[in-house]
């Protein structure tokens, strides 16, 4: 969410990809810019929560400490950002796993060097559906019984394809819920009309971000989550913080930093969510968003906030063959030199944490 209230989510198609990558100047040298002294980090970022070590990295000032002149830019979509970066105005990034799978699938020069968040979002349903799954029944037989009792199908609402929460929700209907098509009707839309359509009432269920699924459920406390998008599709890869080979050639101690830093900020947000919550409330919600909902949010089921990249490489490999399967891409991306976790290893290992095999 932005001073505008939006929370925009990472959508990558393969069409979109193409697009993004087309004409640009794929292998560009980059080198780093200098500001009286510090180094200037160019970040990419979609302004999701599963981005949120970033947001404190920044507003906590641990950046300017550490010598950094961080330079954040928003972006409403994975494929935007991967155009950017594609260009070389670009020396980092804070967006979803698929999209950088892509753009290194097709030749640009970036790879994965931290975890940033697994999940994101959860699927919110009314009072009517919520009570077809009262009891904790699975979802078929729910979904049946909405539909025998109201007389139609239940209409769901989600993300366009590519999108994270898109994924999570085919995932749990068909491969977990064995949920029949005859009973559910899905309607794709963009985030800002899926939170509008959930507070109207104007669909039966949504898989919502957060801390729209926090700022929803406050509004209307008879909307109920019923699984998150981490149960929903175990472990599903979100937010990763990707860098470019050139930027680690010219500026590997800046680099090294925001590693570091990257591994700091997702401590505070798991053990201090209070104090990081001002943090991440001021670029999220622009000073529109309670920090206690902001709170809740660094807080709720849906989201984890991880940093060892090992716990995301058999999932992302996971989600991109599911991917593949729903249509999104023709062939899983290769994930082969995807992961460095050259940075991150040598940050686990200080801190007396040996990283996940």
């Amino acid at each position: 969410m932005g001073s505008d209230k939006r929370c925009l989510s990472p959508q990558f198609t393969r069409r979109q990809s193409l697009a993004a990558l087309s004409g640009a100047a794929i292998g560009l040298a980059l080198e780093p810019a200098f500001s009286q002294g510090a180094t200037t980090v160019r970040v990419g970022y979609v302004p999701v929560i599963g981005a949120s070590s970033l947001y404190v990295i920044d507003r906590a000032g641990w950046a300017k400490e550490a010598g950094l002149d961080l330079k954040l830019v928003r972006f409403d979509s994975g494929p935007a950002a991967i155009g950017a970066l594609a260009s070389g105005t670009l020396d980092m990034l804070a967006i979803g796993v698929a999209p950088v799978a892509v753009a290194r699938s097709r030749g640009l020069d970036v790879k994965v060097v931290a975890a940033a968040g697994s999940g994101g979002s959860g699927f919110v349903a009314s009072e009517a559906l919520s009570a077809a799954f009262a009891g904790g029944v699975d979802p078929a037989p729910a979904f049946a019984a909405f539909r025998k009792q109201h007389g139609r199908k239940a209409k769901l609402a989600t993300l366009p394809p590519g999108g994270v929460p898109t994924v999570a929700l085919h995932h749990w209907l068909w491969k977990v819920g064995n949920v029949s098509r005859d009973d559910v009707e899905i309607i794709a839309m963009g985030i800002d009309a899926v939170q509008q359509a959930v507070l109207a009432g104007s669909v039966d269920g949504a898989t919502v971000l957060e801390p729209s699924a926090s700022i929803v459920m406050q509004r209307n406390p008879k909307l109920k989550m019923i699984v998150t998008a981490r149960d929903m599709f175990k472990n599903i890869p979100g937010v990763v913080i990707a860098a470019t080979g050139a930027f680690e050639k010219a500026a590997p101690q800046a680099l090294a930093k925001m590693v570091e830093l990257s591994a700091r900020a997702t401590d505070l947000i798991r053990t201090k969510p209070q104090e990081a919550a001002g943090y991440v409330e001021a670029v999220l919600g622009g000073g529109l968003v309670d920090a206690a909902i902001m709170q809740k949010a660094l807080k709720s089921p849906a989201v984890d906030f991880i940093f060892d990249i090992h716990e995301i490489e058999a999932p992302t490999k996971e989600l991109l063959a599911y991917q593949v399967e729903l249509g999104d891409f023709q062939t899983a991306p290769s994930t082969d030199g995807l992961f460095d976790a050259t940075w991150s290893d040598k940050v686990l290992a200080a801190k007396g944490r040996p990283p996940k095999p």
